[in-house]
Protein backbone atom coordinates (compact mmCIF):
# COMPACT_ATOMS: atom_id res chain seq x y z
CA UNK A 1 0.00 0.00 0.00
CA UNK A 2 2.87 2.34 0.79
CA UNK A 3 4.39 1.81 -2.69
CA UNK A 4 1.05 2.72 -4.28
CA UNK A 5 0.80 5.93 -2.28
CA UNK A 6 4.42 6.78 -3.08
CA UNK A 7 3.83 6.39 -6.81
CA UNK A 8 0.72 8.61 -6.63
CA UNK A 9 2.68 11.20 -4.65
CA UNK A 10 5.44 11.15 -7.30
CA UNK A 11 2.88 11.88 -10.03
CA UNK A 12 1.45 14.87 -8.17
CA UNK A 13 4.81 16.35 -7.12
CA UNK A 14 5.65 17.26 -10.69
CA UNK A 15 9.32 16.26 -10.71
CA UNK A 16 10.72 15.49 -14.13
CA UNK A 17 14.28 15.30 -15.36
CA UNK A 18 15.88 17.15 -18.27
CA UNK A 19 15.33 14.30 -20.72
CA UNK A 20 11.69 14.15 -19.59
CA UNK A 21 11.33 17.87 -20.26
CA UNK A 22 12.55 17.30 -23.79
CA UNK A 23 10.08 14.46 -24.30
CA UNK A 24 7.24 16.57 -22.89
CA UNK A 25 8.09 19.46 -25.20
CA UNK A 26 8.24 17.22 -28.26
CA UNK A 27 4.96 15.50 -27.36
CA UNK A 28 3.14 18.75 -26.73
CA UNK A 29 4.34 20.20 -30.02
CA UNK A 30 3.38 17.06 -31.92
CA UNK A 31 -0.06 16.81 -30.28
CA UNK A 32 -0.89 20.44 -30.93
CA UNK A 33 0.29 20.36 -34.54
CA UNK A 34 -1.61 17.15 -35.31
CA UNK A 35 -4.76 18.38 -33.59
CA UNK A 36 -4.53 21.74 -35.37
CA UNK A 37 -4.16 20.10 -38.77
CA UNK A 38 -6.96 17.62 -37.99
CA UNK A 39 -9.23 20.44 -36.82
CA UNK A 40 -8.52 22.50 -39.91
CA UNK A 41 -9.11 19.59 -42.29
CA UNK A 42 -12.27 18.52 -40.49
CA UNK A 43 -13.62 22.05 -40.57
CA UNK A 44 -12.68 22.49 -44.22
CA UNK A 45 -14.23 19.20 -45.32
CA UNK A 46 -17.48 19.62 -43.37
CA UNK A 47 -17.58 23.43 -43.61
CA UNK A 48 -18.42 23.64 -39.91
CA UNK A 49 -16.57 26.02 -37.58
CA UNK A 50 -18.07 24.43 -34.46
CA UNK A 51 -16.72 21.03 -35.43
CA UNK A 52 -13.34 22.66 -36.05
CA UNK A 53 -13.34 24.14 -32.56
CA UNK A 54 -14.42 20.87 -30.94
CA UNK A 55 -11.68 18.89 -32.69
CA UNK A 56 -9.13 21.53 -31.67
CA UNK A 57 -10.38 21.49 -28.09
CA UNK A 58 -10.21 17.70 -27.99
CA UNK A 59 -6.60 17.79 -29.22
CA UNK A 60 -5.64 20.45 -26.70
CA UNK A 61 -7.22 18.53 -23.81
CA UNK A 62 -5.53 15.32 -24.92
CA UNK A 63 -2.18 17.09 -25.06
CA UNK A 64 -2.79 18.59 -21.62
CA UNK A 65 -3.68 15.24 -20.05
CA UNK A 66 -0.62 13.68 -21.62
CA UNK A 67 1.87 16.41 -20.77
CA UNK A 68 0.83 18.17 -17.55
CA UNK A 69 0.95 15.27 -15.04
CA UNK A 70 4.50 14.13 -14.36
CA UNK A 71 4.15 10.56 -15.55
CA UNK A 72 6.99 8.16 -14.65
CA UNK A 73 8.18 8.23 -18.28
CA UNK A 74 9.31 11.83 -17.67
CA UNK A 75 11.60 10.91 -14.75
CA UNK A 76 13.62 7.96 -16.02
CA UNK A 77 16.99 9.73 -15.98
CA UNK A 78 17.18 11.72 -12.74
CA UNK A 79 20.20 13.90 -12.13
CA UNK A 80 22.42 13.24 -9.12
CA UNK A 81 22.98 16.73 -7.77
CA UNK A 82 24.85 15.95 -4.56
CA UNK A 83 27.64 13.56 -5.45
CA UNK A 84 30.37 12.86 -2.91
CA UNK A 85 33.80 13.16 -4.45
CA UNK A 86 36.76 11.09 -3.35
CA UNK A 87 39.20 13.22 -1.41
CA UNK A 88 36.70 15.95 -0.64
CA UNK A 89 36.70 17.66 2.71
CA UNK A 90 35.22 15.27 5.26
CA UNK A 91 33.94 18.15 7.37
CA UNK A 92 31.48 19.27 4.67
CA UNK A 93 27.93 18.56 5.81
CA UNK A 94 24.66 19.31 4.06
CA UNK A 95 21.50 19.34 6.15
CA UNK A 96 18.08 19.22 4.49
CA UNK A 97 15.09 19.43 6.86
CA UNK A 98 17.22 18.19 9.73
CA UNK A 99 18.54 15.16 7.82
CA UNK A 100 22.21 14.87 6.95
CA UNK A 101 22.51 14.36 3.18
CA UNK A 102 26.31 14.27 2.78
Amino acid sequence: MNNFLTSIQDVFEGQIDFHGQRIAELLSTAFLIVSGVAAFLTGYIYQDIHLTLWVGLWGTLTAGLTIIPSWPIYNRNPEKWLVTLAGSASSARVMVDGVKVI
